[in-house]
């Protein structure tokens, strides 16, 4: 559809597609990185955008660096920077105050040099612990934890996408980018007041939830973990554990099989069920009755300590003996469970575990959900996600690292910390600190500096190749390319020049400072409900 057939000029055409853009971003109903190329697309069909230049964003200065910036925030993960930095932070002892200027403060620094969401995914099962250990309310410390992470990418040039596109923007502008530091007089300011802010009052504002269940609570899998027998009249005899889902129609998650004394893996296990196998799974009254009803599947003993006191009281040493050895315990090491937080931009909202196929497509298997502190009862299978659903999931160490990043999940589960190997650590530091003094130097831009940093850590192993790849956030990539020509198309079709000239006439006896208001509020209330790329791009 051309410009002519349509019967609008050009700028009418541009405020069209940015109003229908900003329009689905607020809507939410799709993703905005597929609300993005859909504006770039339009924008070429309506000839806004030449098809050959539109394409051209995702080769622009901006969208580069930020792609850099997240593979080097994944190689400061790999080195094991921030598991020491974390260590150093368990040990500021039992005070909130404490706690809370140890995290907040950390977050910020790391926030400032490496990708925001990056820095907040790497302190999050530190602040879990922490407050597990000294008995605080995670609340207490998540949200300011947050509120860190934003703060701390004020200060620099790679703090965040907006600061990288506003450069870019000056720099085709005036010819004058900003350097790493430009941003630092007025951003560390507000970001030290914000600190100070979060540790003395902020705090005090967060929600108290009513249930006050820790990760623990919600998730004691020893509690729920109990084993079914295959007996020779089970109708799961020869079934394998896909077809035992099927004939249940619920997506029990079998934790383990044990078969003649040797436990294999759930997610591995692809033999045909024989009789005297028992299944190790996580479940509750209800699915245990449908396990009896639908597949002939008994229970020979729950996990529960005090149950299992009760029931061995009575026996001698020697029948207690016999007893152990003729249903020997099932060992629930190494069965990889992992805690996730779905995140606002996961592809899992609004999906079920069917629809996504974790166990198929990722190799994950959804064991329990909680959602506002408190442990979901209903089936599994029937539950739809929603941001800040806490997921309890197994799968293989390799399985559960390569698929959280894809659909959208933060790990919260306690890790172990893992101090790295200090040679790549320090070669790490070197090439971050040299990307960073040849941007200060003006002896290379941005995109270069920090472009060839990413790679020379990837050649020596800081960081390998396929996770580099993995580290770049597939979507912001996506919606700084796709809006970048779209934004530029608004200038080339005269658009901004009719913004400019009605600023112009309204605002003649304005002082400056009431544009730089107006302009300041209209970024911060787009950047409540659209993305904060975005909303940069649409204040342009």
């Amino acid at each position: 559809m051309a410009i002519e057939n349509v019967g609008l000029a050009p700028s009418t055409l541009v405020f069209v597609v940015l109003g229908l853009t900003l329009a689905a971003f607020i809507w939410g109903r799709f993703r905005y990185d597929l609300v993005a190329l859909s504006a770039l697309l339009g924008s070429v069909m309506l000839g806004l955008v030449p098809a050959e230049d539109a394409f051209l964003g995702f080769g622009h200065p901006a969208v580069i660096t930020v792609a850099a910036v997240l593979v080097l925030s994944k190689g400061f993960e790999r080195s094991g920077l921030v598991d020491i930095i974390a260590e150093q932070i368990l040990k500021v002892g039992q005070r909130l105050i404490l706690q809370l200027l140890a995290l907040v403060g950390t977050v910020l620094v790391l926030s400032g040099i490496m990708n925001n969401v990056g820095a907040l995914a790497l302190l999050l099962p530190v602040a879990m612990r922490m407050a597990r250990e000294h008995d605080t309310s995670p609340s207490l410390l998540l949200m300011p934890l947050a509120f860190g992470s934003l703060l701390g990418g004020l200060i620099t040039l790679i703090g965040t996408p907006p600061n990288i596109i506003i450069s870019s923007y000056r720099a085709n502008v005036s010819g004058d980018a900003f350097s790493m530091f430009s941003f630092a007089p007025v951003g560390g300011v507000v970001a030290l007041a914000g600190l100070v802010f979060i540790v003395l009052v902020g705090w005090r504002l967060t929600p108290k939830r009513s249930s006050q269940a820790s990760a623990a609570d919600m998730f004691d899998t020893a509690n729920y973990l109990v084993e079914l027998k295959v007996s020779d009249e089970s109708k799961a005899k020869g079934l394998t554990l896909q077809q035992l889902r099927d004939e249940l129609e619920e997506s029990i998650p079998v934790l383990a099989v044990v078969r003649d004394n040797n436990r294999q893996a759930g997610y591995s296990f692809h033999g045909m069920l024989q009789a005297g196998d028992i299944l190790l799974l996580e479940a509750g009254p209800e699915e245990l009755k449908l396990l009896e009803d639908k597949a002939g599947l008994s229970a020979v003993a729950e996990l529960e300590p005090d149950e299992e006191d009760d029931e061995t009281g009575d026996l001698t040493e020697g029948e207690e003996k016999q007893a152990q050895e003729s249903h020997p315990p099932v060992d629930t090491e190494g069965l990889q469970l992992v805690e996730v937080v779905v995140r606002n931009d996961s592809m899992m909202i609004n999906q079920s575990a069917r629809q996504l196929r974790l166990n198929h497509q990722f190799g994950l298997h959804l064991v329990a959900v909680a959602r506002d502190g408190t442990r979901l009862k209903q089936r599994l299978r029937d539950i739809r996600f929603q941001t800040g659903d806490v997921l309890l999931l197994q799968g293989e160490e390799n399985e559960i690292a390569e698929s959280l990043p894809a659909l959208g999940c933060l790990p919260l589960a306690n890790r172990d910390l893992n101090l790295g190997q200090p040679r790549k650590l320090l070669l790490s530091l070197a090439i971050f600190a040299a990307a960073i003094v040849a941007m200060l130097l003006d002896v290379l831009p941005a995109a270069v500096a920090l472009s060839g940093a990413a790679l020379v850590s990837l050649l020596i192993g800081v960081l390998q190749l396929r996770e580099g790849y993995q580290a770049i956030d597939g979507p912001v990539i996506v919606l700084l390319g796709a809006m970048i020509p779209v934004g530029q198309a608004l200038e080339t079709s005269g658009g901004a020049d009719l913004i400019a000239q009605a600023l112009l006439n309204w605002g003649t006896d304005w002082p400056v400072v009431v544009t730089l208001v107006g302009l300041f509020i209209l970024s911060m209330l787009l950047s409540n409900v659209i993305n904060n790329a975005a909303a940069k791009i649409n204040t342009f």
